[in-house]
């Protein structure tokens, strides 16, 4: 594990952290982060239209239409709002007008999404399926604006006129090379650029939805956590379009009355594997709760509250976990089996898959029994996944627990 921690410190950390402190990348995940209400507004009123409860169906499906409306304003528009946000984001960063940003790369975003044929915007574009064009046409509209900026290729009004009215031009001229300069590819050459990109992202998709691309995931996050780097902030920026795209599917899936297709919907990993914080550490609390050592027992006992809303810092931080070789190794070891356990038993249909989206500070059990839908058994693993964690633990903690105590002597 110290060989593992000294190779990702040296080599994957700083590539990451770059990747993470990359304006475009922050971008993204400050894009992402902001649609997460509304992905839980939706979910909201999906948990009441299938609660798991005998004769709920056909009491409420007289109303399902109605239920499912805040559900298609959120999920089915997911791909518009994320592409005005990172526009917006992304235009502040370039210390431009935000909302001019977040408004030119959505106009170029809603054009490749007309229906030719019909004159009408294709919906499939604007929920999941158009995640990823949204994030590249968000990116691509802004930066050209900043290009166009930079070199004076706008339309400047004098001094005295309203700034309002000033920003409004200087936003023409970008807006109409990038109108043009889309149409042309969508319509004129009849590049269908959704196919395309999906295209490109089908082997990220496709890895991040099987066991070996989750266990990958987990491990990267909990060892750049080891060497004191944030793996769930540095990941997202990668993962969460990808992780968010799952949980729409799952959403349509379970309005159509499908089976839902993916296991790792956000929601898996933020529940199922980081019980009590990243690493599961909620059960490193309880292990150390009554310790000999004070140190630990002070530290368990303070940490153990923020825990229970998956707010594992002051554990982390205290005892300490980060480049502590006898930490690190149950640390990474529980995120890995909590991973593979949840992802089997919902691979088996024992478990129901996610397609609620709830703050990742819901208590674990509780979080585990919302994201399903209100399954009984994904909470009975919650407590089971606790319990398994602290088994983990328990033999590293208590080895930590007599070196502290012989130095003490």
């Amino acid at each position: 594990m110290v060989k593992s921690a000294g190779f990702v410190h040296r080599w994957v950390v700083p590539f990451l952290t770059a990747l993470s402190d990359n304006i475009y990348m922050s971008a993204i995940r400050t894009g992402m982060v902001s649609v997460v209400p509304l992905t839980i507004i939706g979910g909201l009123f999906m948990v009441f239209s299938y609660l798991p409860l005998p004769g709920w169906e056909q009491k409420v499906e007289k109303y399902l239409p109605l239920l499912q409306v805040p559900v298609t304003a959120t999920f089915g528009l997911l791909a518009v709002f994320v592409c005005f946000a990172i526009g917006y984001d992304l235009g502040k960063r370039f210390k431009q007008e935000a909302i001019t940003s977040g408004m030119l790369a959505t106009v170029v975003f809603l054009l490749i999404q007309v229906d030719l044929k019909e004159q009408t915007l294709t919906m499939a574009g604007l929920g999941s399926q158009g995640l990823f064009t949204a994030i590249l046409v968000a990116l691509f509209s802004v930066r050209v604006q900043k290009f166009m900026l930079d070199h004076g290729a706008v339309i400047r009004m004098p001094a005295s006129v309203p700034e309002a009215v000033q920003e409004s031009f200087l936003s023409l001229t970008p807006m109409i090379v990038l109108v043009v300069f889309f149409w042309v590819i969508r319509f004129v050459l009849g590049v269908d650029i959704n196919a395309v990109v999906q295209g490109a992202f089908k082997p990220l998709v496709f890895a991040l939805n099987t066991l070996p691309g989750i266990l990958v995931y987990a491990f990267l996050v909990t060892m750049l956590w080891s060497v004191g780097i944030n793996g769930d902030n540095t990941m997202d920026a990668i993962v969460l379009p990808v992780f968010t795209q799952f949980l729409a599917a799952n959403v349509a899936a379970m309005q159509a009355g499908t089976a839902l297709p993916y296991v790792t919907a956000n929601g898996f990993f933020t529940t199922f594997a980081n019980v009590g914080g990243t690493g599961a550490t909620i059960a490193l609390a309880l292990v150390l709760l009554n310790s000999k050592d004070p140190g630990y027992r002070k530290v368990s006992r303070l940490s153990l509250p923020t825990q229970v809303f998956q707010i594992n810092e002051p554990i982390f931080y205290g005892m300490p976990i980060v480049l502590n070789p006898i930490f690190m190794v149950p640390y990474v070891l529980s995120a890995l089996v909590l991973t593979a356990g949840s992802y089997l038993l919902m691979d088996w249909g024992i478990l129901q898959k996610p397609f609620v989206n709830v703050p990742w500070t819901t208590p674990p059990i509780i979080g585990h029994y919302l994201v399903s839908g209100g399954d009984w058994k994904a909470a009975v693993w919650g407590a089971c996944s606790i319990l398994i964690a602290m088994a983990i633990y328990w033999p590293f903690a208590r080895a930590a627990e007599r070196q502290r105590l012989a130095a003490i002597d």
